[in-house]
């Protein structure tokens, strides 16, 4: 929630900016009513009071209006986020929050045009009518410096995201997730696993059948009772411990560096382990497979060395695990392995066969992926809304380019004239007036890009396995904020240099 809080106060500074902007930009149109105001002795705290006091009623406006709108779409909102919030309407703090914010955002987009416009000295005004000096250009460029700055950042932050999300998908966590399907251990099931996994592995479209004391995604428990031959007594080494049955490899399609899976071939395998490659080197075992190991009070054998398997976030490095046999546990998850494209096939004989079973508890599954995506659900929520806010700030932006190119354009019409009377061709008028707006998009990148890389490797860091930021994940936010905004002033300036440079002339 933090994160979409300071991206919707960003949102929220751009359409600030664009406020101050435009409001700045219309000053000629107001700068007579502001002379002859100061001339029959308006104060300027009251030109000030006035100004913000517009401010201060658009933002009300907009208020209304965004509540409207919020109540519409919380329906929407809620159903993306798999939240169930609501407007509080009920709450003072809720109406307190928002009177503040109201004054607020009232203040920060009204006070730059208030100070500006009642500081202009009406002899001046009055006489020659408003020029605005070069600190006063620099400043509104420098706001859309930023504005466009905070823009490529939400852009380049919704590519990284994307991409560690593709990242986090497509990499191989050591065990197939596909057909593989979660049933809760509960009931008479505890007591009948043993009949219900033979009759299970009858049914068409079932490949294996194990069960395990958690479930591949949520591995957490762990022990510091591990003991070896030659162990340091001082040395504290915690392993992430799991139970199982047997075929636990097989099913998880595990894949083993030495040894083999755990068989009833082996009535010893009661009293063995499997160990990860994490816990062999943590351990400090050459030749594993067959040495001696204790874990609490069950002393045994190493039968097999697994591969490195990821049974928790990628946020996390690969813990040493080591896993102990028990088919008679009598809690825990049926890990059943089917037969691709006979999934649903294979869960309907499983209903039927858990309500022969357990007929006093309802029938309930779970998708491996399922619960492996539900590791990443903040991650994947936080992708499709910077999506969303991106392209609002895209949109907010322009809106703001948009109104400055109209206004900057208008200002120039007599130039424009007199510069196709002497012989500007239309493609160079509109290069000229579309390349100042665009010399402010390339500048924003060059303030965007750091800022990005350094916040976006900080969010990255959280991830052991995580992606490397590319070059081309800033050309991309790049060149699409310089594309939309080259259309967005483009129109105007081609519709200006198309103008009769005759009748912009006589009317000025």
């Amino acid at each position: 929630m933090q994160v979409f809080t300071i991206v919707a106060i960003l949102i929220l500074l751009i359409a600030c900016i664009n406020f101050m902007n435009l409001a700045t930009a219309q000053a000629a149109r107001r700068a007579k009513e502001i002379g002859v105001r100061k001339v029959i002795g308006a104060a300027r705290a009251s030109l000030i009071g006035q100004f913000i006091g517009e401010a201060f009623l658009l933002t009300l406006c907009s208020l209304i209006a965004a509540l409207l709108f919020a109540s519409l779409l919380m329906p929407v909102f809620n159903d993306l986020t798999g939240k169930q919030l609501s407007i509080p309407v009920s709450q003072p703090i809720f109406w307190a929050a928002l009177a503040g914010l109201l004054v607020t955002t009232s203040f920060i987009a009204g006070s730059y045009p208030a100070f500006f416009l009642s500081s202009l000295d009406p002899v001046r005004v009055l006489k020659g009518g408003l020029k605005f000096s070069w600190k006063d250009v620099l400043a509104r460029q420098g706001l859309v410096v930023f504005q466009f700055a905070l823009t490529i950042l939400l852009i380049v932050g919704m590519i990284v995201i994307y991409r560690q999300l593709g990242y986090i998908q497509t990499k191989n966590i050591g065990y197939d997730r596909e057909n593989l399907v979660y049933l809760p251990i509960e009931g008479e099931l505890t007591k009948k696993y043993p009949l219900f996994k033979e009759q299970a592995l009858a049914l068409p479209g079932i490949l294996s059948v194990s069960k395990m004391r958690n479930s591949p995604t949520v591995i957490q428990h762990h022990t510091g009772s591990i003991s070896w031959p030659g162990k340091d007594p001082n040395l504290a080494v915690p392993f992430a411990d799991e139970v199982v049955g047997y075929d636990f490899a097989k099913t998880l399609r595990l894949q083993l560096k030495e040894g083999r899976d755990f068989s009833r071939d082996f009535p010893t395998d009661s009293m063995g382990f499997l160990l990860n490659e994490t816990a062999v080197d943590k351990i400090g075992l050459k030749d594993p497979v067959g040495q001696s190991l204790v874990w609490g009070n069950h002393p045994g054998r190493i039968v097999g060395v697994l591969k490195d398997f990821h049974f928790s976030s990628m946020h996390s490095s690969i813990d040493p695990l080591v896993v102990r046999l028990d088919d008679n546990w009598t809690w825990g998850t049926v890990l059943v392995r089917t037969q691709a494209g006979r999934t649903r096939e294979a869960i309907a004989g499983l209903e039927k066969l858990a309500k022969t079973f357990n007929p006093e508890f309802p029938f309930t599954y779970r998708f491996s992926d399922e619960e492996f995506n539900k590791l990443y659900k903040s991650e994947q929520l936080v992708g499709r809304l910077a999506g969303y806010f991106a392209f609002l700030g895209i949109f907010i932006s322009c809106l703001g380019l948009f109104g400055l190119a109209t206004f900057a354009i208008a200002q120039r019409t007599r130039e424009i004239g007199i510069r196709k009377v002497l012989g500007a061709s239309v493609p160079g008028i509109a290069f000229l007036l579309t390349g100042n707006f665009l010399k402010i998009v390339v500048l924003a990148m060059l303030v965007a890009f750091p800022t990005a890389w350094l916040l976006m490797n900080s969010w990255l860091d959280g991830f052991v396995y995580r992606i490397h930021m590319e070059w081309w994940m800033f050309a991309a936010a790049g060149v699409s904020t310089l594309g939309i905004a080259l259309l967005t002033v483009s129109y105007q300036s081609i519709r200006s240099a198309l103008a009769n440079p005759i009748r912009s002339l006589r009317t000025d």
